[in-house]
């Protein structure tokens, strides 16, 4: 997978993303000033729409566009159908569960075999989750001391969303419902990611 080498509050500043979305809780003095840019064009406004959502969700180009044909194949607004595609990625399942601070620590427990689904190990972070699937930390590594302090330290602050049930003194949870619009704690013009692609 591609890595972006550039800071992770530049970024999020020239995408006009506050860092808590990406779970970091620290903000430099610095990007909290308003910075006057020459005003975009149309094509400009629906780019950066699409690369804010790529970043968020830390996702290559290729997987993005199959996500947003996979969106207009499925019944309902393309834009918000979309969104809940991406919010139903397993990596941020964990990260919404409290399982992980950055939805990039999710992925890397992912990858590294800790999560299970339904009981069975999976370790892609771009498999979706569906109604009623359970996932949890696996037994052996719910004992690893860095997993534990993290866990267990998110679930006194981090605010679940209402379609996913956490038990984390456990180390499990279960898809409840799909993500619906209003799940979104990001400010995100997800129609200009649909005419972006329309052309």
């Amino acid at each position: 997978m591609g890595k972006s080498t550039q800071p992770l509050l530049k970024r999020c500043k020239a995408l006009g993303i506050n860092p808590v979305v990406m779970g970091y809780t620290k903000e430099s003095k610095r990007n909290q000033k308003e910075v006057r840019r020459a005003k975009k064009s149309e094509y400009g406004l629906q780019l950066t729409e699409k690369q804010k959502l790529r970043f968020i969700y830390g996702v290559l180009e290729k997987q993005f566009r199959k996500y947003y044909v996979m969106a207009t194949k499925k019944t309902g607004v393309t834009g918000e159908v979309l969104l809940q595609i991406l919010e139903s990625r397993l990596d941020n399942v964990i990260y919404r569960m409290g399982f992980a601070k950055t939805r990039q620590q999710a992925r890397q427990m992912v990858n590294h075999g800790h999560i299970t689904v339904n009981g069975k190990k999976v370790d892609i972070p771009s498999y979706l989750v569906k109604v009623g699937d359970e996932i949890s930390i696996k037994e052996e590594s719910r004992t690893s001391a860095g997993i534990k302090t993290i866990v267990l330290a998110n679930s006194d602050n981090k605010v679940v969303p209402g379609w996913l049930e956490v038990d984390a003194e456990k180390f499990t949870g279960k898809v409840v419902s799909l993500a619906a619009r209003s799940d979104i704690d990001y400010a995100v013009k997800e129609n200009l990611i649909v005419e972006y692609y329309s052309k």
